[in-house]
């Protein structure tokens, strides 16, 4: 083949970010013999136990699938050898892969992480993006080796990331960019022509796990960056801020340069489309919103069932 021959490959991958991936294997010359994925956990509002979206495709396709609770268990690493693998691709797996496992396939492992490396290693890079202003983030084919995404890159694509857009919608197109650039950075690795290009540590960011607290709105930061707060922590864990003892959610924000000239969390005006709040430069319009335990509504909804007025503040804690 022109493209090398083809590589009995296991698939390591959880979230909805790895199933165009999985699917790009699927349709390519490769093989996947095997899917790795975590465990069942119980998800959504009701907490039930169903499959992730991975483990879904996976089964769907006809996979083998794994689900250990423990990377190092001998009995994943017996399976692995018996499965005679060239390759492991991870996407989104969300567990560090021991050096037990790294050696097993031929060629190594390899990893689509969602930033331009060596900017924002870790487990929240689009998150982080976007929270810290970014306009351009993209997606990296990396080798894995022991050190967080520290690992040379085979393949970098970029993406422009749109003032208004929110986490999960950058993470939706990057999913799909990592996907395309996976099968021929392959192709490459098979055919022995891939070029692994070393990150520069010393140009190295982190982009930490994210916790609950972050959601918690301080008004007395610019209004560009409560409005990236707010899209950034879509859909987990959501920017939140409290009025009269009550918890509201932002879903939806445009900043605004006009000076509110009040309080930094005073309700400026709200009516009809309107929800302006002031912030310490400029102000925040608010599009959606969602009371505690209620549903998500856009702003004219909320005000009809909510008596919100000017000169109201929204504060840090109830």
């Amino acid at each position: 083949m022109v493209n090398g021959g083809a590589l009995r490959i296991a698939f390591f991958g959880t979230p909805e970010f790895a199933v165009p991936a999985l699917d790009a294997l699927l349709r390519s010359h490769h093989t996947v013999v095997a899917v790795v994925t975590q465990p069942d956990r119980p998800r959504g509002r009701g907490h039930h136990t169903s499959d992730a979206p991975v483990k879904a495709r996976a089964t769907a396709a006809g996979l083998l699938v794994l689900q250990p609770e423990r990377l190092k268990d001998q009995g994943l690493v017996d399976a692995f050898r018996g499965l005679d693998l060239d390759l492991g691709v991870v996407a989104a797996y969300g567990k560090i892969l021991p050096e037990v496992v790294l050696v097993l396939p031929r060629l190594g492992m390899i990893n689509i992480h969602a930033s331009i490396l060596p900017r924002y290693r870790g487990a929240a890079p689009v998150h982080r993006a976007i929270m810290g202003g970014e306009r351009e983030t993209g997606v990296t084919i990396m080798r894995v080796v022991q050190a967080l995404d520290a690992g040379p890159m085979l393949a970098v694509a970029r993406w422009p990331i749109a003032p208004d857009a929110s986490s999960e919608e950058v993470e939706r197109e990057l999913a799909v960019l990592g996907a395309e650039l996976l099968v021929p950075a392959i192709d490459d690795l098979s055919a022995g022509r891939a070029r692994e290009i070393p990150q520069d540590n010393a140009a190295a960011t982190y982009a930490h796990r994210l916790t609950k607290d972050e959601g918690l709105v301080d008004w007395r930061w610019p209004a560009e960056r409560i409005h990236d707060l707010i899209r950034g922590l879509q859909p987990w864990p959501l920017a939140y801020t409290f009025l009269n003892s009550r918890r509201f959610i932002l879903h939806r924000s445009t900043p605004s340069t006009d000076a509110a000239g009040v309080a930094p969390g005073t309700i400026v005006e709200a009516a009809g489309d309107c929800l302006r709040v002031a912030a310490g430069a400029g102000s925040v319009l608010v599009r959606e919103i969602q009371a505690e335990g209620k549903r998500i509504m856009p702003v004219r909804e909320f005000l009809a069932g909510h008596r919100l007025a000017a000169g109201e503040q929204f504060r840090p804690d109830r």
